[in-house]
């Protein structure tokens, strides 16, 4: 069959990420099929209508990565925009339109319902594999686990237990946008989320428990983007320390394989073991992006966070002790937050020398999580509430208006104090350091 894979995903502040997941659900068919990956950061709607004229896809596969920005300051909705290019598709092509990713997982059905498509996959890419074969054998494929069609309830289907291959970079043609701006491209060394944080709707899309990739197949992986031209690697693990001796073991395979470009993650700011961070430096990581949240420790402990202060400051003094760049993300606005507890948190963040500071002001609000349950409990929400539209929560004691005005009192103009990902100003300097051959993040260039 052929089949046509998009990313619609064209979002690039504050820099453009490469599609990560298209490359395994391309790899799960590509042995049997025709498959090409259009990415609408690179083409726009008149090529896209010249490869769907020259391919003359029977299936089209659009991976929704994400549902909205994320950011209560500056809200910015996808669902639009997806329901538009779904109708644009209808009229170019009469192929099978079917929606997968992240974010459509999140929501499935209200999803599926509002954009139109054909059909939805639940969880994991590589469920692909399976509905085309049902498709081209003639079999009902809406009978499949994780497969739903308009009004169908959605079944969620256990973590995905086959084989993870990947489409590497060098076998696409849509890399060389990502080399050319800022030379990023993205790794995953594992799948799955032990962690129970209040918000975070991870453990329900991949699952409870990691699952483990080879380390030396993820180096290998890291190897051949490298080859591939990649100046950067970016592991979007929830948090890459999360099974301590795993993210030792691939640091060690990546020496060992020869990785020689530097690469950055998510890292929860657990206390480390001695010498964690100096291993990683060694093995070419330059950027450490801590999820650290809050360093109330009343919050932490309505955020559920596996850590507390003093380990934030451990994994901080050791990672910056090893000559890395450190970042901080923070979550303003969660049940209980108030004046005292955003100033308690503040005062310890005072104490985080030589980092990029990113304050997220208000939680976004997702299904299966332990906030949807509080919101709903509180009444902030109904059942009935369109979580497609953007939807954060604010704390009682204390508004979004209000948080922001203590941060930025706080920061005093500060740059390496920053209100979300920065903005269009951020993106902008982003754009032009990418341009100048500058790699990865850059958010070290804050730090004063």
């Amino acid at each position: 069959m052929n089949i046509l894979l998009i990313s619609p995903n064209t979002l690039t502040v504050p820099y453009p990420v490469y599609p990560i997941g298209l490359d395994y659900v391309a790899a799960a068919v590509a042995d049997r099929h025709q498959v090409r990956i259009a990415d609408l950061n690179v083409v726009d709607r008149d090529a896209l209508r010249r490869i769907i004229e020259e391919l003359r896809p029977e299936v089209i596969g659009i991976s929704c990565r994400n549902i909205d920005n994320t950011e209560a300051g500056a809200p910015l909705p996808f669902i639009d925009s997806y329901r538009e290019l779904i109708a644009w598709l209808r009229r170019q092509s009469n192929a099978v339109l079917v929606l997968g990713g992240s974010g459509f997982t999140i929501l499935p059905q209200p999803f599926l319902a509002a954009v139109g498509a054909d059909f939805g996959i639940i969880g994991e890419g590589e469920r692909f594999r399976s509905f085309i074969d049902a498709l081209e054998t003639g079999r009902e494929v809406a009978a499949l686990t994780g497969v739903i069609t308009a009004g169908q309830p959605a079944v969620y289907p256990p973590p995905w237990s086959g084989e993870q291959q990947r489409l590497c970079a060098d076998r696409t043609d849509h890399h060389q946008f990502y080399i050319a701006n800022g030379g990023m491209l993205n790794l995953q060394t594992k799948r799955g989320c032990a962690f129970t944080c209040l918000y975070c709707p991870y453990p329900h899309i991949e699952g409870h428990r990691h699952r483990l990739q080879p380390p030396d197949q993820v180096a290998r992986n890291a190897r051949l983007l490298q080859e591939a031209g990649a100046r950067y690697l970016f592991i979007t693990d929830s948090a890459f320390n999360s099974d301590t001796p795993h993210s030792l073991a691939v640091a060690r395979a990546f020496k060992k394989q020869g990785v020689t470009i530097p690469w950055g993650g998510f890292f929860a700011p657990l206390k480390p073991p001695d010498g964690y961070f100096q291993t990683m430096r060694e093995a070419g990581l330059k950027h450490v992006e801590f999820g650290t949240e809050s360093l109330c420790e009343q919050m932490l402990r309505v955020y559920r966070k596996p850590f507390r202060g003093d380990d934030v400051r451990a994994a901080h003094a050791q990672a910056r002790a090893a000559g890395l760049h450190v970042a901080h993300y923070f979550l303003f606005g969660g049940p209980s937050e108030s004046r005292a507890t955003v100033t308690a948190s503040l005062d310890a963040i005072e104490q985080l020398e030589r980092a990029a500071l990113f304050f997220f002001i208000g939680i976004r609000v997702y299904p299966n999580t332990l906030l949807y349950d509080i919101a709903l409990a509180e009444g902030k929400i109904t059942s009935q509430t369109n979580l497609l539209r953007p939807f954060f929560y604010e704390a009682d004691g204390i508004d979004r208006t209000a948080v922001e005005a203590l941060v930025v009192e706080r920061a005093g103009g500060r740059a390496n104090w920053i209100i979300g990902s920065g903005g269009e100003t951020v993106a902008a300097t982003i754009k032009t350091m990418h341009a100048r051959r500058f790699s990865g993040p850059l958010w070290e260039y804050l730090i004063r």
